[in-house]
């Protein structure tokens, strides 16, 4: 099996019956093997702005833009957001241990962020540090085009380790205009027009009571979108030949193990594909970190992955911004959760030397070469041939060997793209509409800076 596609496939489905739409370390850098490009670099090559808002808060400003309650801004190279003294104290009782405790906590609210795109769908990223004994709760409140608003969203409890608490996505909020499925909030009818014009993010860091501690937030932020429902997508120019040197892992080599983290391998696309990316920027566990995997496994960095992405709630590795947050507790590491519209948005990034992990679905005959078929499966986008076809790591292979794919430009650009498909059986089920993540060191070339701030990426 490629991936864990079952919860996600069922919110998904979900969203698109009510929308009557588918839509849903060192700091070395790696050097990569490369063929020079065949275009100069470039956002689209004149095609439309995608239905896309990226925005982050990452600035000392940023920091001190918000309404604070018990937080202050931290200046330096990193600009980032600590507890100084809690605005009060609170019980938690975690649903997945049952275990209660006291934290302290403090908070920061943002300014009204307007959205670029009025959206059907927004995702919010963080990356942050919490060291033993702290952890964040991101929420989300939006203004509808009507003017009216949303309330407090969860949009996770997270923890980079499992010691506290245990980190997790919560079910079942709604307020009978949007719903949050997992990791997104989605506009119950799209159809109806109704959209999501602008939206503050809340977080509150928690510690253990009487102590120093604090968790470390570096960025924070969404990505907004509208995009079209449609089963096919306009093929894209080939217009780079192109591939980075990115370390190659598989799943299926895990298989069993650990079934506790979403029954083993067999479901670790994510924090594989992850994986790979981390180690393509010079980034990895240590030998310390990997001591509670079994010697006997291969490649302990991949469980180690599968163990630190995990959401207890969707009972998976899938969260797309709990592998974002992860990524970025390597040292010097960002990560965003977000969208693009076109290989060649793909292209402008691997010119820059930054590969890409995407999300798609498909049946076994519409992607050639692949072997199988998928409600929901991560891989990472390393290159282009000199025909234009799509380099791809697929974790979904037999051996680390076999890891690396060449798969057919029209084929992968409507699997990843479309918002809507026919399943096995016919029926109309989503797609994930262009959705990647975005891995980079904390201080990127200018090349690289120019590349993620062509899609409002900073």
């Amino acid at each position: 099996m490629a991936g864990s596609p079952s919860r996600r496939t069922l919110l998904g489905a979900a969203i698109a019956a009510a929308a009557g739409a588918g839509a849903l370390s060192a700091s070395a850098v790696a050097t990569p093997t490369a063929v020079p490009a065949t275009e100069p670099a470039g956002h689209g090559h004149g095609t439309p702005s995608p239905p896309v808002d990226n925005h982050f808060w990452v600035s000392y400003t940023d920091w001190r833009s918000g309404t604070a309650a018990g937080t202050q801004a931290v200046a330096g190279l990193r600009p980032a957001l600590v507890i100084a003294t809690p605005a009060g104290r609170t019980e938690y009782t975690d649903p997945h241990t049952g275990k209660k405790a006291t934290w302290e906590y403090a908070t920061w609210t943002s300014p009204a962020h307007v959205s670029r795109v009025p959206a059907t769908e927004v995702i919010a990223s963080w990356n942050a540090a919490t060291p033993s004994g702290t952890w964040l709760q991101v929420e989300l409140r939006g203004t509808y085009s009507d003017t009216t608003s949303t309330p407090w969203f969860v949009m996770g409890r997270w923890a980079a380790g499992d010691g506290d608490i245990r980190r997790t996505s919560l079910d079942d909020q709604g307020d009978g205009r949007a719903s949050v499925w997992t990791d997104t909030f989605a506009i119950d009818d799209a159809a109806s027009g109704l959209r999501l014009s602008s939206y503050q993010l809340r977080l509150t860091l928690y510690r253990l009571p009487g102590t120093t501690l604090t968790p470390t937030v570096w960025r924070l932020g969404a990505m907004a979108s509208d995009v079209p429902g449609r089963f096919t997508v306009p093929a894209s120019k080939p217009g780079l030949a192109r591939e980075l040197a990115v370390p190659r892992y598989s799943q299926n080599t895990h298989v069993g193990q650990y079934p506790e983290y979403d029954n083993g391998g067999e479901a670790w696309c994510s924090p594989t594909s992850s994986q790979m990316v981390l180690e393509y920027w010079g980034r990895k566990p240590t030998v310390a970190d990997l001591a509670w995997v079994n010697p006997a496994f291969a490649d302990p960095q991949v469980c180690h992955a599968a163990r630190y992405t995990f959401d207890h709630q969707y009972s998976g590795c899938g969260n797309w911004p709990f592998n974002a947050a992860y990524a970025a507790t390597y040292r010097d590491m960002n990560a965003v959760v977000t969208r693009l519209s076109s290989l060649t948005d793909l292209e402008t990034l691997i010119r820059a030397g930054i590969p890409a992990l995407t999300s798609q679905s498909f049946l076994k005959e519409e992607l050639s070469g692949a072997g199988y078929g998928t409600s929901g499966h991560l891989m990472t986008v390393i290159g282009f041939t000199a025909g234009g076809d799509v380099i791809a790591n697929d974790p979904a292979s037999p051996s680390n060997a076999a890891v690396r794919r060449v798969y057919r430009r029209a084929e992968w650009e409507t699997i990843w793209l479309r918002t809507k498909r026919h399943n096995a059986s016919g029926k109309v089920v989503p797609g994930t509409g262009g959705v990647c993540y975005l891995y980079w060191p904390a201080h990127p070339t200018a090349a690289q800076r120019l590349a993620l701030a062509a899609f409002g990426i900073h």
